[in-house]
């Protein structure tokens, strides 16, 4: 009899060993996403979530990983399926180098609190993800969204869990960006270039006005940049106002020179061909110095 029992519980264990994890087949239809918030990367989420096992299973021990949710309303409990809706508080490590022209993914992330992927494996149902038509957000395009499920490791642990991920990318409007953004960059070199057409009998005038832009520029860019968390690195932003600050510089410099060549008898021919050369050569390197700006990688 013991001999028995020690066969029939060595199957057991040995069932255990080498059964398949349960897959849990996961949904996520996202009702609304607000209160965005750049400098923080945390926005809210409203979705109703779904969640169907291949056979009977504790499927509600699951926790968000980027965030903690606000509510969960259970609206249909069975051993194989569930299904919630539910409010979250969600953050996402934002990536602005191509600010501001950026774009982002918005993820909504599920892990199981106990099971590793030995017990339990999650898989996307393609036919319960989605968006409602109706999801906005104000300032930002809704671009499409996207599911996975990854396999994530501890390895402190060593341990690996089953994760659902669901993303949302959203992207700036273009147009928004051009006119809040460039539009007054180009203004301020357009006046640095105009400064150019002034002869060198009114080179004071041209500074006064190169100083004002040149200000001026510093302060937008501090504008600019103040609805971001700082970073370690320079976004499109920054890189094109370092070219404006060179430009307006540099005809800052010119400027400069041709004042101090005017007072003298001696360079007097060689102020007048600074101006003619400032007046042609400038607007050139400034195309160019755009033109690497943008071409260049982030």
């Amino acid at each position: 009899m013991r001999r028995f029992t020690f066969f029939i519980g060595l199957a057991f264990w040995a069932f255990l060993a080498f059964a398949e994890p349960t897959k849990v087949h996961v949904g996520v239809y996202v009702l609304n996403l607000g209160r965005f918030e750049l400098a923080t990367g945390a926005y809210t989420v409203d979705f109703y979530l779904s969640l169907r096992a291949d056979r009977p299973t504790v499927m509600d021990e699951f926790e968000f990983m980027n965030g903690r949710a606000a509510s969960v309303d259970r609206l249909i409990d069975t051993p194989t399926e569930k299904f919630f809706r539910i409010q979250a508080n969600l953050s996402q490590n934002l990536d602005l180098r191509r600010y501001p022209f950026d774009e982002h993914l918005l993820t909504i992330e599920i892990e199981d609190k106990r099971r590793p992927v030995e017990e339990l494996v999650y898989v996307v149902d393609e036919k319960a993800c989605g968006v409602d038509p109706a999801v906005i957000v104000v300032g930002w395009k809704l671009v499409g969204w996207e599911a996975r499920v990854v396999s994530h490791e501890y390895e402190i642990y060593g341990e690996k869990y089953s994760r659902f991920v669901f993303g949302l990318r959203i992207q700036r409007v273009t147009l928004n960006a051009v006119i809040k953004s460039f539009l007054p960059i180009a203004c301020m070199v357009l006046v640095g270039f105009l400064s150019l057409l002034l002869t060198p009998d009114k080179v004071t005038t041209r500074l006064s006005l190169n100083i004002s832009t040149l200000l001026g520029a510093v302060m937008f860019h501090v504008n600019l940049t103040s609805s971001i968390p700082p970073v370690g690195y320079l976004t499109l932003a920054d890189r094109v106002m370092i070219a404006t600050y060179v430009i307006l510089a540099l005809i800052l410099l010119s400027g400069v020179l041709i004042l101090r060549w005017s007072e003298r008898e001696e360079k007097k021919a060689l102020a007048l061909r600074l101006y003619r050369q400032a007046l042609g050569v400038l607007p050139m390197l400034s195309l160019l110095f755009y033109a690497l700006v943008f071409a260049l990688p982030a």
